[in-house]
């Protein structure tokens, strides 16, 4: 009994494959206002808690990463406005982070793409605030000696299809609907 459960281990891993843990992250994001002034912009970054990637042989097949959204900062900033956005950003206007500390994005499908440097879509469902949304967006994918790194294209979604909605409707209208996001990921 023992060898045929083993024998089923075993087999379960190579159909499903092998888990790569997440071991170095780079995430970046950018909002935009709707005004057209040289503050029309922020941009920032945000930590992965923890993540895995799944690979089949050579192949990205799935993967799940956790972010920190306790983490988010803005890095176009200093001082008493960085703190300041900082704190918006983290509280009830828009991301509300004691009551959702993390997010998540489950890889659903990668598919190749004829793009010579982002030589793959990858297709997830991204889960904010308790909401989830599937997204899409061009990475290039390597796998070498036991490593996989992707690194996204800049890609956009919807703040509004997860409620990231400044609480004062007045001011969400100076607001672009787009948050662009670009993602680095290495996992062993």
């Amino acid at each position: 009994m023992k060898k045929i459960f083993l024998l089923a281990v075993l087999a379960g891993g190579l159909a499903f494959g092998q888990s790569k843990k997440v071991v170095a992250s780079d995430v970046h994001w950018w909002g935009y206002k709707v005004a057209k002034s040289e503050a029309s912009s922020h941009d920032g970054t945000v930590k992965v808690k923890s993540g895995n990637m799944v690979m089949k042989g050579n192949q990205l097949v799935g993967g799940t990463f956790v972010l920190d959204m306790t983490s988010i900062n803005a890095t176009d900033l200093s001082g008493e406005y960085q703190g300041k956005l900082n704190g918006h950003l983290k509280n009830g206007d828009f991301f509300e982070v004691e009551k959702f500390p993390t997010a998540t994005f489950k890889i659903t499908s990668v598919k190749k793409n004829n793009d010579k440097i982002y030589n793959s879509l990858v297709t997830g469902d991204l889960t904010v605030k308790g909401k989830t949304s599937s997204i899409s967006f061009p990475a290039k994918i390597n796998y070498s000696k036991g490593t996989v790194s992707l690194v996204s294209d800049k890609f956009s979604f919807d703040r509004q299809k997860f409620d990231v909605t400044y609480k004062s409707s007045m001011q969400d209208v100076f607001i672009k609907d787009d948050i662009d996001m670009l993602v680095k990921v290495t996992a062993k």
